[in-house]
């Protein structure tokens, strides 16, 4: 068999089965959540780097209410190696009730990625992502840089459910 289609089969059903997982030991999806508050565009403050971001700046998520109920996703970041902006349009879906900020998300047709919500402060500004394993982490804001005090409680608390806080790539926003 190809190497190539050997890669994408391993790396489909890895897809598949950390998708069908939901949230890492320890960590719990913030409930009440309310979907139209969260909404809108979100910059990138930090992530555990994986292939998808990899040398990647400047990025920021949009989530847009879609009429079947399902929200669409827009990612954008800067590749600084390629020098050009991407883009990833997806969609995501609660995985239960939407008052529990545990959604999946796609952007490969079937396959799915876990997307919860673990922190979020009442103003639905900032807010603590995790996907399925402590391999997968995003610290988010509404603006290019987060206050101290709120990175302090959410790197405490990523630190608690066992993530590796070394691995974090601080986002690069430009002003």
């Amino acid at each position: 068999m190809n190497k190539t289609i050997l890669s994408m089969l391993v790396f489909a059903f890895a897809w598949i089965f950390t998708g069908c997982a939901t949230l890492p030991k320890g960590a719990a999806a913030v409930t009440p959540f309310q979907k139209e508050k969260y909404l809108g565009k979100w910059f990138e403050v930090a992530r555990f780097d994986f292939s998808f971001e990899k040398n990647m700046n400047n990025t920021s998520a949009e989530y847009v209410a879609l009429d079947n109920g399902k929200i669409g996703v827009t990612n954008r970041g800067y590749d600084t190696v390629k020098n050009r902006w991407k883009e990833a349009n997806g969609t995501a879906k609660f995985r239960g009730s939407d008052t529990v900020a545990e959604l999946k998300v796609s952007f490969f047709g079937p396959f799915y990625g876990a997307y919860n919500v673990i922190a979020l402060d009442a103003e639905y500004k900032y807010a603590l992502v995790a996907g399925s394993s402590t391999e997968y982490l995003w610290i988010l804001s509404r603006e290019k840089t987060i206050p101290d005090s709120i990175k302090t409680r959410y790197l405490d608390l990523a630190k608690s459910i066992g993530y590796d806080l070394s691995k974090l790539i601080w986002v690069k926003q430009d002003q």
